[in-house]
This record gives C-alpha cells, sequence and structure tokens, in this order.
C-alpha cells in the first residue's frame, strides 16, 4: 500500500515537473543560449556583432548580468557575419525562434530584439520580417547598437577609409567591406533596387520605402555614442562617416513616418570594452536599468 501511494505521489510531482518552464535554468542549443527569468515580465533576443559569438556578447554587454532577476528572459544567438538576410535566412532564424520558445514554454506576451554592429541589422530585419508577415512572434520593440544599418554609406565609407589611409585597421576593414558587398549584392550604382530589398535602412528611400516601413508602431532605440574627438584622433572620420549619422537620419524618418516611441539615443563617456578599452562602438553605451524599465513600462 505505502509503496502505491509513493508511485502515485512520485508520478504526480514528475507530471508537474514536466510541465513547469525551466525557470532560472540557462539552456543551450544549437545557435542559442537561452537563460529563463524566474518571473518573466520580458524576453531580449540579442544578435551578436558580425565576427562574434554568444560569449563575446556575454563579456560585452554589461547589462546581462542579473538581467533574469528583474524579469528579463534572453536569448543570445550565434548567428553572426551578417550585415543583411535573405529570405530564407528570415526564415530560418524565424523558425529557430518558434523552436526555442514551444520548446521552453517561453510567453511571447513582450519580445524584444536587439543586436550591436551587424548584429543590429540583423535585428532590424528579422522584426521587419516578423511583423510584415503577422508572425505569432510579434516584437514589442527594438534595440540597434551602433550599427551600418544603411548599406549604400557603409559601402561609401569602406571606400573612403581606404582611400583616407588613416588606419591599418580601417583600411583592412574597408577594403573587405567593398569586396562583401561588391560580390553579394554589387555596387549601389548599379544595383539600387538590391540596396533597397536588402539594407536594413536606405537614407536615400522615402519612408514607405524599404524595410523600416514595418517599424512605424512599435518601440524603437537607436544607441550611438559619436565621439567626435576619438574618431577623428584614431579613424580621420567625419561625424557623417558614422553609424551615430545613419542612426540619427532612421530616427528622423521614423518620426516622419509617424512612430512617437523612436528614440535616439547618443551616449557620452560609456564606450568601454570588457578589456578596459575606451572604444565608441561598444556594447557598452546601453545603460542596463534603463533598458529594463524601458521593456517592462
Amino acid at each position: 500500500m505505502r509503496k502505491s501511494v509513493f508511485l502515485i505521489v512520485l508520478y504526480v510531482f514528475l507530471m508537474v515537473f514536466a510541465n513547469q518552464n525551466t525557470f532560472g535554468q540557462t539552456i543551450k542549443g544549437s545557435h542559442y543560449e537561452l537563460n529563463i527569468a524566474p518571473d518573466q515580465k520580458a524576453v531580449l533576443i540579442l544578435f551578436p556583432c558580425f565576427p562574434c559569438n554568444i560569449e563575446h556578447t556575454k563579456t560585452e554587454a554589461r547589462f546581462l548580468k542579473g538581467i533574469d532577476r528583474k524579469g528579463i528572459t534572453t536569448i543570445l544567438l550565434d548567428y553572426n557575419q551578417k550585415l543583411f538576410l535573405t529570405e530564407s535566412e528570415k526564415q530560418k532564424y524565424a523558425k529557430t525562434l518558434h523552436r526555442i520558445f514551444k520548446r521552453n514554454k517561453i510567453s511571447p506576451d513582450n519580445i524584444y530584439i536587439g543586436g550591436f554592429s551587424g548584429g543590429g541589422n540583423v535585428a532590424l530585419l528579422m522584426t521587419a520580417f516578423l511583423i510584415k508577415n503577422q508572425d505569432p512572434l510579434q516584437p514589442r520593440g527594438l534595440m540597434v547598437v551602433d550599427s551600418p544599418i544603411d548599406l549604400e554609406k557603409l559601402y561609401d565609407n569602406a571606400k573612403k577609409g581606404v582611400a583616407k589611409n588613416a588606419d591599418p585597421e580601417a583600411v583592412e576593414e574597408g577594403r573587405y567591406l567593398t569586396e562583401l558587398l561588391e560580390k553579394e549584392i554589387g555596387k549601389p550604382d548599379t544595383s539600387r533596387e538590391k540596396y533597397k530589398t536588402l539594407s536594413p535602412y536606405l537614407m536615400s528611400a522615402s519612408p514607405d520605402e524599404g524595410n523600416i516601413q514595418y517599424l512605424k508602431h512599435i518601440k524603437t532605440r537607436l544607441y550611438c555614442e559619436p565621439d567626435l574627438k576619438w574618431q577623428l584622433e584614431k579613424k580621420n572620420r567625419t561625424y557623417e562617416e558614422l553609424n551615430a549619422y545613419v542612426l540619427e537620419k532612421a530616427h528622423q524618418t521614423l518620426l516622419k513616418a509617424g512612430n512617437t516611441q523612436a528614440e535616439l539615443i547618443q551616449t557620452k563617456d560609456r564606450g568601454i570594452r570588457a578589456n578596459g578599452t575606451r572604444h565608441p562602438h561598444s556594447w557598452n553605451i546601453v545603460e542596463g536599468n534603463e533598458l529594463v524599465k524601458w521593456m517592462v513600462e
């Protein structure tokens, strides 16, 4: 009799456990790392910078420390080396997100998508894709952190960086980006429609064209740190050659399109990387407490 009662109690316990979310746990899967908040108030999906991975995001995005205790479930992805996405890639990433949410029984009620540098491009494109296709996973907000969202402008700036020859790193990066964009998309003056389709945003396009048109009704934060002194001394760049310039223009476009929830956040002296190096192009320009408040309010 006692054995039967014990088995019944054990069965009930296991069934209850099996149907609960894995709250408070870190779960690693193919292309992602998930940390479920014990008292979830929002979900933050983050894409890494162009050459980066999940560990880099965890190290550099210091606002992630303890964010689960503030009610934020995080999904860190390792889809990198992307400045734009094909339709098949968008579908693939969307399927990955659906699988993560379903498998781990995550509530999709308050989703935010973000990314740093090239990851911000991916975040914007995926946000637009999910909204455009009325996907069950509907983002309530988008966070773009110092990203080169205008590929036409990125191409032009890359050419300038090579021509100036002011910084070896900028020259190498400029050559790489020029070759990549010409190979994958073409030159802007001869592949206008492809740039309009693939670029997250184009300053040269109207607000009702391209991917940015789908951001009219969601909260949007565009982060940058336009440290002109640092950029001039280190890279010989003007303001018009910075991601900050394009993000300012994107913010203006969103406002003109009627997005009353669009914010341009220009920080000062926050661009410090995990190793202590001063660099305005950093995850660290995002302030954690203010970010959480933005997501849960």
